[in-house]
């Protein structure tokens, strides 16, 4: 099958491209590699500095995006290999079996109800578990079940609970080749994985959660009632952030700042504020980058609100030995001119930087080098002209696989990928 653009990653910026190519009459071929479509802006419980309901934004988008006569989508599928092909790129693309009929199944999630497996819920980060058979989470897109075969005991309890007879154990990956004209990438980003820092013992102790686990915690689709401790379900009433963890950080290889981590761990204290009202919430940080638009109002804002800020770099996070779960935090109190001091808390979440998603340096053959910068992002060749383009012709980024940005800047950069895309196909028209 032949298409004009091919974009890789469904998430805000590479769904912002598809209906920009798609409105003005180009066909579009959308890989995702996950379940569903919308990346991990439908994760967030509220954006920054509106405080806007993240789900809100992105669920019409992914509902635009996945009824667009002109766009095709294939999730739970990986691209292969790009091969240039003239004035053409020839693309494989392997789909991955969910085991589920995907034209029979409804969504009613009957099989999930049944199935007698649970393991980690890897969408809500293991805060709560799933079944072996599941829907990822409400609002997926599509909304279809998938087998974990992994996991699975092929006890059969969902093939008798199937009302629609969609359950198939035969299925097995297909691999599809395609013609397209450009290519889009906009594979997002990974998460800094906390474990990495060593000294903050997140992999040891319960209490020391990620940001994203608080992300989930605060959200209207989350696991619990209310925002509680893992350890023993408590609510918190002591809370600290830490700023930078993974980011500008040369013995990790992550030297740069990743942009939304001042601003998302602010939201995210404003937040508390109402889900706890009377916690006390403190953010320890190196420098405070209130950048954008709004962003130091939004600041001032968190100040206001009595959230405690100390310049600080944390050196060691260590539990309690009272067996009351309680965390000690020793630091250099930058400000003060300290070079030792030590503050307990409850719940200590880790403001996790964000890295270069590098499935894109596995894509091309036959001598196309898609070349990275010195931090392994997609290399911009003309950052400040055409901020889209990259080494190869016909091939463009859009969003954090070209570095750092939040969400308004992941879609002003994906509207200048499908600008570029559009005008390369309309040449070779």
């Amino acid at each position: 099958m032949k298409y004009d653009t091919l974009v890789i990653g469904g998430g805000i910026a590479g769904q912002e491209a598809s209906l920009n190519l798609a409105y003005n009459g180009l066909k579009v071929l959308l890989v995702e590699k996950d379940l569903s479509i919308g990346g991990k802006m439908i994760h967030l419980s509220k954006v920054f500095p509106t405080l806007d309901c993240g789900a809100c934004i992105a669920t019409p988008k992914i509902s635009e995006t996945a009824r667009n006569p002109n766009i095709t989508i294939m999730t739970y599928s990986e691209v292969l290999e790009i091969e240039r092909d003239e004035f053409f790129y020839k693309v494989k693309v392997l789909k991955n079996p969910r085991y589920i009929n995907e034209e029979l199944c409804t969504g009613c999630q009957d099989c999930e109800n049944v199935c007698p497996v649970v393991i980690n819920d890897e969408y809500n980060y293991g805060l709560i578990g799933r079944k072996a058979v599941y829907i990822p989470f409400n609002l997926a897109n599509p909304r279809i079940a998938t087998i974990d075969i992994k996991n699975c005991t092929l006890c059969g309890a969902c093939e008798k609970a199937c009302s629609a007879n969609a359950i198939d154990f035969t299925q097995e990956k297909q691999e599809y080749t395609f013609i397209v004209k450009s290519i889009i990438i906009a594979t997002g980003f990974d998460l800094f994985s906390a474990e990495k820092k060593k000294e903050y013992n997140y992999d040891k102790y319960r209490n020391v959660i990620h940001a994203m686990e608080m992300e989930r915690l605060l959200s209207p689709t989350r696991p619990y009632d209310s925002v509680i401790r893992p350890l023993d379900g408590k609510e918190p009433d002591n809370i600290a952030y830490v700023l930078c963890t993974g980011s500008r950080d040369r013995t990790l290889n992550n030297p740069i700042c990743s942009q939304i981590c001042c601003m998302y761990s602010i939201k995210q204290a404003q937040l508390l504020t109402g889900a706890l009202p009377i916690a006390d919430i403190t953010i320890y940080y190196i420098d405070i980058r209130a950048f954008g638009k709004g962003f130091d109002e939004f600041y001032e804002q968190a100040k206001s609100m009595d959230i405690n800020f100390v310049k600080a770099k944390i050196a060691t996070i260590t539990e309690k030995n009272d067996g009351s779960g309680n965390l000690l935090l020793r630091y250099e109190d930058i400000e003060n001119g300290e070079v030792i001091k030590e503050a307990e808390h409850d719940l200590v979440v880790l403001s996790v930087g964000i890295l270069p998603n590098t499935d894109f340096t596995s894509f091309f053959k036959n001598g196309d080098n898609l070349e990275v910068d010195d931090f392994n992002y997609v290399k911009q060749t003309d950052e400040l002209i055409s901020p889209a383009k990259t080494s190869v012709g016909g091939v463009f980024v859009a969003g954090t696989a070209a570095g750092p940005m939040d969400i308004p800047d992941a879609i002003i950069s994906a509207g200048d990928a499908s600008a570029e895309a559009m005008s390369y196909v309309k040449k070779l028209n």
